[in-house]
């Protein structure tokens, strides 16, 4: 399924969420002109290789590979498939948190997804990079801000694509199950399966969820009246 907007309107204009898809494209466009591989030096350098994480957590160069990774990616297509969750799901989780509050949101999920991939792939050396793990956070609190929202999105049928207006909590429960159900089968593999950090996803996303309940719980008891 591949959504392509949302129906909520946001109140603010979302320039955390700009900003941080500009960033994405132009660390991409970097690598791109510089002709960066997954097997070059540069590479090992700035992605978030999970055995040298565990090995040395407290290496400088180790900690800062989780958020330049962040803005990394493998190729055009993972490029556009992570820019397109955030630009549809992002503008309205920071119009909800504020722009700073988002941004450290962003960047904890990140790191949150990343710790959840090294320690369930604790001998991988493949170099990961990629925004999906913080962009999963996002998915995660979208879903406890805005079940109800609905999401214009393609869905196959056999060889044709049709456009339905799906419930959002369909829409990111089906996408966490998938998630779930292919890292439960990573499990005890060597290498993740298809080249996806699966628990990344998992992870990011379950600490979504979470600090959008926290968040709504805070907010819920300042709307309620003192006597």
């Amino acid at each position: 399924m591949i959504p392509i907007r949302d129906q909520i309107r946001t109140r603010r204009t979302p320039v955390v969420n700009y900003f941080l898809i500009a960033a994405n494209v132009i660390v991409f466009l970097f690598e791109w002109f510089s002709g960066v591989t997954q097997d070059s030096a540069l590479m090992s350098q700035l992605a978030f290789i999970p055995v040298s994480f565990l090995n040395a957590p407290l290496n400088p160069g180790n900690v800062t590979s989780i958020f330049t990774s962040m803005f990394m990616h493998a190729g055009l297509m993972h490029l556009a498939g992570n820019m397109l969750y955030l630009w549809i799901f992002g503008d309205n989780v920071e119009d909800r948190l504020g722009h700073i509050p988002y941004l450290i949101f962003y960047l904890a999920g990140g790191v949150f997804a990343a710790l959840t991939h090294a320690f369930l792939n604790p001998a991988s050396a493949i170099p990961t990079v990629g925004a999906s793990g913080a962009i999963a956070a996002v998915l995660g609190a979208y879903l406890i801000f805005y079940p109800r929202s609905r999401v214009q999105t393609f869905i196959p049928i056999g060889f044709f694509m049709t456009l339905r207006a799906l419930p959002a909590s369909i829409l990111l429960a089906f996408w966490f199950i998938l998630q779930l159900f292919n890292g439960v089968l990573s499990l005890g593999v060597a290498e993740d399966v298809g080249g996806t950090a699966f628990w990344a996803h998992i992870g990011g996303f379950v600490v979504g969820v979470v600090v959008a309940l926290v968040m709504g719980r805070k907010q819920n008891v300042k709307r309620e009246p003192s006597w």
